[in-house]
């Protein structure tokens, strides 16, 4: 273990193509950058300095820090970068709230353009989801899109997600139609999906989970 203080960054979660390990201060303005103008952030973190991407980069680094400064093992937030090769290409979150009371995760992701189309989407949320249904012991796995969100969805069924439901949201002027799915635990480790998908440095990680010492 080299952060004695902060655990989470020695995690490491490795896919055959892809290295997932949580974003570090480092690495904001390059995700910053990287941010396509197809990501939606969260609304409730809103800054306008008079230049737009300047603005999305403020909120994303905003996002950072309020995730790791409000993190409790009942309410977190976990941003992972997703590299290859060395260079980042994107970010692929897992989220649990109430969750030593629901063991349910949700998880929300983006590429850069230049990396989609390679089946990247689904070895990063099956490297998030072998974590939460493996050592994190979750019983099920949540996710949302927009209806003609197609990749995202397009990845929730490959990976064994069943519809759970749609809404109404506002996006931007008018409404539109929300779609939820939803993975339980039983399906995802019958599906073997995980099963190329290593973690390591969990284990001193357990107490930020809430989870007992082994």
């Amino acid at each position: 273990m080299t952060n004695r203080y902060w655990a989470l960054f020695d995690l490491r979660v490795t896919s055959p193509d892809l290295m997932l390990r949580p974003v570090t201060e480092a690495d904001l303005a390059v995700i910053a950058d990287l941010l396509p103008d197809d990501v939606e952030q969260d609304p409730a973190l809103t800054w306008d300095v008079g230049d737009p991407r300047i603005s999305r980069g403020v909120i994303s680094h905003q996002g950072y820090w309020k995730a790791f400064g409000t993190w409790r093992p009942e309410a977190w937030r976990l941003s992972f970068a997703v590299c290859a090769a060395g260079q980042i290409l994107g970010v692929q979150e897992l989220e649990g709230n109430d969750f030593l009371v629901l063991r349910t995760v949700d998880t929300a992701s983006f590429l850069v353009p230049a990396a989609r189309g390679r089946g990247y989407g689904k070895q990063m949320r099956s490297a998030v989801l072998a974590l939460a249904f493996g050592p994190l012991q979750a019983q099920a796995a949540i996710t949302s899109a927009w209806h003609d969100n197609q990749a995202s969805l397009g990845v929730s069924r490959a990976l064994g997600y069943q519809p759970n439901g749609e809404s109404l949201h506002a996006r931007g002027d008018r409404a539109d139609v929300m779609r939820h799915m939803r993975l339980v635990r039983a399906d995802w480790l019958a599906s073997g999906a995980g099963g190329h998908i290593q973690i390591s440095g969990f284990e001193a990680c357990r107490p930020l989970f809430g989870l007992p010492a082994r």
